[in-house]
């Protein structure tokens, strides 16, 4: 019987023994292994940084650009005269826009992301891999990064007149030093050719083999060149979607005014496809033509009504003329181009997304427009 019970504990330290051993073995091999994961960093490669002035060096060769920029943080403080708040031309997501000259002469513009370490990081992430890929006259070209720390900033081509919100609702000064010229009311053709711009630059996000969704089509990501050409900016929100899939999307994402019906009343899991873009469209267009900011209510028989709504009651009483911005010439102004282009904008605008047309409809629609 003692014989018996000695080799029971015999018989459970072994297994004790050998367990431990496994689980040593495991242990080591899960830490080597571990060890050889690679960074979701490696893009970027650090030198040793002094107490005040980091540098970095750029490895551009992922990049599909020949022309993106390797530029040093001593480069770029100094050609933002240390990011002087007088050189501020912008406040885009997450971040602010400075007007800057570099050592070559070139002017840029530099976003300073914020140092929030997961809203900056994703931000920086999702413009590099976005904007580095992309090539079209109405989207923002990037030229360059420089990344340390909680420190990201982008550089991309300087756009000349500013963005579309400050040309819409901004009141044009003298003294206005951050952008040249003198800003005055915008003509209605001109506003119909930025639309177009933007237009076209969305059908050809839209039209990619894996389609980019903006997200945050706004008249402040609007860009507008000397010739007033549209420029679409800030894809710090943008997404990537496979062509017969939606995205879902637990992020909140973009601006009161211009989110489609579904983003709305505290929805917080999102549809991520076209249709969300060509709402937000839907809306720039309505914004562009009536210099109504659209998160600010609307007026119709001493109602206050959203925006959408005001546009589609206006439509329905023949009434499209009345919602041009008074400051648009009426000298040889058609009634027929403004009544399509009202058309085109309440349709992209429908309150269910299988009623909002996809955008190369929309580009055909507006590039028949009568002026």
């Amino acid at each position: 019987m003692e014989r018996a019970y000695e080799a029971i504990l015999a018989a459970t330290a072994s297994f004790f023994i050998v367990t431990l051993l496994l689980a040593a073995i495991i242990i080591l091999c899960h830490h080597r292994n571990s060890s050889k994961i690679p960074t979701p960093t490696t893009r970027i490669r650090t030198r040793p940084a002094s107490h005040h002035n980091a540098s970095l060096s750029v490895d551009a060769s992922w990049s599909s650009d020949p022309n993106l920029i390797k530029i040093s943080w001593e480069e770029l403080a100094r050609a933002t005269d240390n990011f002087s708040p007088n050189l501020i031309v912008g406040d885009g997501s997450f971040g602010l826009v400075y007007k800057a000259r570099l050592s070559t002469g070139a002017i840029v513009a530099v976003k300073k992301l914020s140092p929030d370490a997961f809203q900056g990081f994703r931000e920086f992430t999702a413009e590099m891999e976005t904007l580095s890929k992309l090539c079209h006259r109405n989207i923002v070209r990037i030229l360059g990064y420089w990344a340390s720390g909680p420190e990201r900033l982008l550089v991309y081509e300087f756009i000349q007149k500013g963005n579309l919100d400050q040309w819409l609702h901004e009141p044009s000064s003298n003294d206005d030093a951050s952008h040249d010229p003198l800003r005055f009311p915008l003509s209605w053709q001109t506003r119909v050719n930025i639309i177009r711009g933007v237009a076209h630059g969305l059908c050809y996000l839209h039209s990619l083999e894996k389609p980019i969704i903006h997200r945050d089509i706004k008249a402040s990501n609007v860009l507008l060149d000397s010739e007033f050409e549209a420029h679409i900016a800030d894809f710090g929100l943008a997404r990537r979607i496979d062509n017969s899939h939606s995205h879902v999307s637990t992020q909140f994402a973009g601006t009161i005014g211009y989110m489609p019906p579904e983003y709305r009343d505290g929805v917080m899991v999102n549809v991520v496809n076209k249709k969300v873009d060509v709402y937000s469209f839907g809306v720039l267009m309505i914004e562009t033509a009536s210099g109504h900011r659209p998160n600010l209510p609307m007026k119709l028989d001493q109602n206050d009504i959203g925006m959408v709504q005001w546009a589609r009651k206006m439509k329905e009483q023949n009434e499209e003329m009345k919602m041009l911005d008074a400051s648009i010439s009426r000298e040889g102004l058609r009634e027929d181009s403004v009544k399509e282009y009202v058309r085109i904008a309440c349709e992209c605008t429908g309150e269910l997304q299988k009623e909002r047309p996809e955008m190369p409809q929309v580009v055909h629609w507006l590039d028949s427009i009568p002026l």
